[in-house]
């Protein structure tokens, strides 16, 4: 397998387009305003749960809570039929149609129950509420900021200085040989079993192809080549974006686990990993590890993560 021959399949669950992100409504104090009206309003709970029926976040209407945007409301976006949707952190509340059948979720453990939009709306509005509810004060003197740009920043009233929502950009990366085996790693959090490839976040100065060869000596002691670029997605729990590679390494050169994240790792083949995948998620893996009796030597990370993606697209090169 020739490294540059190794493509995503799909595009990562999080990272689809839904809704027209509508950017240039967040400094239109008088459209925002005028289209509350009609707008729909998704809650958000403080467990980062969401209402959801048939695989779409049950939206309510918006001006149920008022007759203008509420100070920390988050502008989502405008969806398909025009109108303009809004998010706010609240307690959930039953949908209109009382015979709707609901569910309440969360997108980290759920995700892939969503349609494209929805994911999109819920993962703006999990990353937007989170960065507010830890942002309420500013970074350079500690005084009070309040929302402005439909939740898009906030401002510090005596000096004018505005912040923006933050990110924290980490990468995520297959090392495989080139040919049949690659590498996961259990963290030393992780249930028994629960494997996947390796992450770090980025550091102040560096590339993400430089964090890469970095992450992978620092987690496991490997030195890894050929670092491709594979995909990104949001990961708002609470603010990180995952930029997947995929890179090199050499099967005969021996772990050492340096920073003390990594509670174990192995080269895995091709046949090993569809097994694993052949479970599901680490979730239904566990379900049938009770169902057999007989436990998975892998259990793998959901279809929610990019990891999955990675991995999933990687078993599928011939």
């Amino acid at each position: 397998m020739s490294p540059s021959g190794f493509r995503l399949r799909h595009v990562p669950l999080l990272s689809r387009v839904g809704a027209d992100r509508a950017d240039t409504l967040r400094t239109d104090v008088d459209a925002a305003v005028a289209g509350w009206s009609d707008a729909l309003l998704l809650r958000v709970d403080r467990r980062n749960q969401v209402l959801i029926s048939g695989g779409r976040a049950v939206l309510g209407q918006a001006s149920t809570v008022g007759d203008a945007p509420p100070q920390d409301a988050v502008f989502l976006g405008r969806l398909n039929d025009g109108r303009h949707a809004w998010a706010i952190r609240a307690e959930l509340q039953a949908p209109e149609d009382p015979s709707a059948p609901t569910e309440v979720l969360d997108l980290r453990r759920a995700g892939q129950v969503f349609d494209d939009v929805s994911a999109q709306l819920v993962a703006t509005a999990t990353a937007l509420l989170n960065w507010h509810d830890s942002s309420r004060f500013s970074p350079l003197d500690g005084a009070p900021t309040t929302s402005v740009k439909a939740g898009w920043a906030r401002i510090n009233p005596a000096t004018g200085r505005e912040e923006f929502p933050r990110i924290d950009p980490a990468v995520i990366c297959l090392v495989h040989d080139g040919h049949d085996r690659a590498v996961l790693a259990r963290q030393t959090l992780w249930p028994e079993r629960l494997f996947s490839i390796l992450a770090g976040f980025v550091e102040a100065g560096e590339s993400f192809e430089s964090c890469v060869v970095r992450e992978i000596s620092e987690e496991v002691g490997l030195t890894v080549t050929d670092v491709e670029y594979l995909g990104s997605q949001p990961w708002p729990f609470p603010r990180s974006l995952m930029v997947g590679f995929h890179a090199l390494g050499d099967p005969d050169q021996e772990f050492s686990f340096n920073d003390g994240e990594i509670a174990e790792a192995a080269w895995f083949t091709r046949d090993e990993i569809r097994e694993a995948l052949a479970q599901g998620d680490w979730g239904s893996g566990m379900q049938a590890d009770r169902r057999s009796g007989q436990p998975s030597r892998l259990l793998l990370p959901g279809s929610i993560s990019i990891a999955r993606e990675i991995i999933e697209s990687w078993v599928t090169v011939d």
